[in-house]
């Protein structure tokens, strides 16, 4: 592979900036430019785990100094011969020193270049890979220490533990197959059944833990929604800890939606306050409203805010069966009012309800603790390995449908040689899942959701 350099910070003004370069012509490129001061040994001449301070020199003058930071192969991020230049983080000067590197024959790196070549020179799993831009993009305490767990290998002994069942059998059932006339021992239905069933419980264990750590990881869209005047921007402002919308008496208020990010226990919510979803004449409003439909019917988990203090109106039922089958949960507001609204009549369309208080602020707790429950985060553990994304989700459920099949095929009195072909299928998603058997095209799209120089 070819030498390749990024700047590794990000590009905007700073205490310092890195610029990192790998490959085997590494060293030589740091040679070209980097003059050490301290120490007369070039960058080349440098041993692993060392730094020199020195000048960043171009055409004898002094661009910037800087520490230099040597990693050789194999141990490094890569795997192959790495520099790191810590320079001063001004955006000029930091591509400056890019565009001299460059110029000395290193290619550009692309979009998670340096990742992509500690996975091909088997410096990690291609889950532990993917782990790296999720420990980079954790909001939270929860998100990280799942992503942490996911970059030290958690998911992939998950998955190699069913893995290596299925290739054991494998193993089994061809030897007995290909050679009859040696003295192999048969491969019992019973044995089949045992290896396929373990995988399909570990594998439903792992997929119905999928949108938890889904939720964690990347929060949830979230709107609220109701008829206007139910307390929707109070319950906006309660959550976000500030007055983010505006709070009237007056009806249509909120004509657009106003976003904020908050989190409630381990999730963030990236919250979405909408008009009141009403019939209007005014032309304004019903675009609001509009885009408060379009909000409600798009969101990961959906607040539907209905005022207790009132009697339950035609909007509130259109409310509800919108909500209905969705992760919606009803929350109960103005709790500090005589009752009047009969709940009974909607509550089969929604998943929870809660009661609250938005103006006096009660009833935050019991919503938290819906929304937790809501996404099974009760039982849910950061640190011990999940699906991190669509594509290992995919690659999972292709597999356990495999198995399943396999399992399904036997008990209906299919051949070995049948069985055979649906568990080598199951198993090739697996190994996909993994990266230990997938094509370069899956490769290359993974690292495209990098950020150059990671």
């Amino acid at each position: 592979m070819s030498t390749v350099a990024a700047i590794s910070t990000p590009r905007a003004q700073g205490g310092i900036s890195v610029i990192r370069i790998s490959g085997e012509d590494a060293l030589s490129a740091a040679d070209r430019i980097f003059k050490p001061i301290s120490r007369k040994a070039l960058p080349s001449e440098m041993e692993g785990y060392s730094c020199a301070y020195g000048n960043i020199v171009s055409g004898g003058e002094v661009l910037d100094d800087g520490v230099l930071t040597v990693f050789r192969a194999p141990k490094s991020y890569t795997g192959e011969d790495v520099v790191e230049i810590s320079c001063h983080g001004g955006i000029f000067v930091t591509e400056q020193i890019l565009r001299l590197i460059l110029s000395g024959g290193v290619n550009a790196a692309g979009a998670g270049e340096f990742t992509k070549r500690a996975f091909l020179n088997g410096k990690m799993s291609l889950t532990q890979a993917e782990a790296v831009m999720d420990i980079i993009s954790a909001d939270g305490s929860a998100g990280l220490r799942c992503a942490e767990s996911l970059r030290e290998g958690a998911l992939f002994r998950r998955i190699k533990k069913v893995s290596d069942g299925m290739l054991k059998l494998l193993g089994s059932l061809a030897a007995w197959v290909d050679y009859p006339d040696d003295d192999i021992p048969a491969v019992e239905e019973y044995e089949i059944s045992a290896v396929l069933e373990a995988g399909i419980a570990d594998l439903d264990k792992l997929l119905n833990s999928y949108e938890s750590g889904r939720i964690v990881r990347e929060g949830a869209d979230t709107a609220i929604v109701g008829r206007p005047n139910v307390g929707k921007s109070t319950l906006m402002n309660l959550l976000a800890g500030c007055d983010r919308s505006i709070v009237s008496d007056t009806a249509g208020t909120t004509r657009d939606v106003v976003e904020e990010s908050v989190r409630l226990g381990d999730i963030v919510l990236r919250l979405s306050d909408t008009a009141g979803i009403h019939d209007t004449d005014d032309t304004v409003e019903s675009i609001g409203v509009d885009r408060a439909r379009k909000k409600l019917d798009a969101a990961d988990l959906i607040l539907a805010v209905f005022d207790v203090g009132s009697e339950i109106t035609a909007e509130d039922r259109e409310l509800a069966e919108r909500c209905r089958g969705r992760n919606a949960i009803a929350v109960l507001n103005k709790s500090d009012l005589e009752q009047r609204f009969d709940f009974s009549e909607i509550s089969d369309c929604f998943r929870d309800s809660v009661t609250v208080s938005a103006e006096k602020g009660e009833g935050l707790e019991r919503l938290v603790s819906a929304v937790e429950k809501l996404y099974g985060m009760s039982g849910f553990a950061p640190d011990m390995g999940v699906l991190a994304n669509e594509r290992q989700r995919s690659c999972a459920e292709r597999a356990r449908l495999c198995f399943r099949e396999a399992l399904d095929a036997l008990k209906a009195g299919a051949t070995f040689d049948a069985v055979t072909i649906l568990i080598d299928d199951g198993e090739n998603s697996l190994l996909e899942l993994t990266g230990e058997k997938t094509s370069e095209a899956v490769v290359d799209e993974v690292f495209s959701r990098f950020c150059v120089g990671k």
